[in-house]
């Protein structure tokens, strides 16, 4: 049991790790400083929100607010884009640039990205082998040489899951903040030296992203090598 712990593979996902707290620092830091700044053209995010689904014919996609803070999501189920309150009701360049990267979420189903279709498609999957792939891996760990040996692949192969979960997310994520930065620009919602700032607050969002696709594979890469161990 106390290799499973205490062994130098946990040396591999100390790098993810160092990404994964600084990312989130980041983000923090930068939300809150352009969470101060007021966009010039006055909009909330919510009214943003409602302009850029409109004028890319989404008018059956619904705005609302929901509680939290960095809540932000588009949910595709009941074609909702849902902004935090923080979002929701401000005008600062933060708001807009959130707003809008969630709507590029909702542009992405009406044209049928395929990233996003995979990985609404791996969600169910994907939560499946986040609660249960540690688990059953640790059982087939403890009885290696055992009738039990089976449970580590298959813990593997449903973390496995969770990791292409992970990795799919990446290009959605991207393309989302690309199509946002594009509509705010084209669309007038802020000036030439406001998207250069806004697209800042995505970028420190994009981050977070990748340190935790970057945990996940480094946890897949340290369960394999348990799993060799035990051969």
């Amino acid at each position: 049991m106390f290799p499973f712990f205490f062994d130098p593979t946990w040396m591999l996902i100390l790098p993810a790790l160092a990404l994964a707290i600084w990312a989130q620092v980041k983000v923090k830091k930068t939300y809150e400083k352009y969470s101060q700044i007021a966009s010039r053209s006055g909009m909330t995010g919510a009214q943003a929100a409602r302009r850029i689904l409109d004028s890319q014919g989404l008018l059956n996609v619904q705005v609302e607010e929901v509680a939290g803070a960095l809540t932000d999501h588009y949910d595709p189920r009941d074609k909702t884009v849902h902004l935090s309150q923080p979002v929701y009701e401000s005008n600062s360049l933060a708001a807009l640039a959130v707003a809008a990267h969630e709507t590029g979420h909702a542009v992405q189903d009406q044209v049928g990205y395929a990233p996003m279709y995979v990985r609404a498609r791996l969600v169910p999957v994907a939560g499946i082998g986040s609660g249960l792939a540690f688990p059953l891996f640790f059982i087939g760990f403890l009885f290696g040489k055992g009738s039990l040996a089976w449970m580590m692949d298959l813990g593997i192969l449903l973390f496995g899951a969770s990791v292409l979960f992970h990795i799919v997310t990446l290009p959605v994520e991207f393309d989302a903040s690309r199509r946002a930065m594009a509509i705010l620009a084209n669309g007038g919602y802020l000036a030439p030296d406001e998207i250069y700032e806004a697209k800042k607050v995505l970028k420190a969002a994009a981050w977070t992203y990748v340190a935790v696709a970057s945990m996940a594979v480094l946890q897949l890469v340290r369960l394999l090598i348990l799993r060799d161990s035990r051969n």
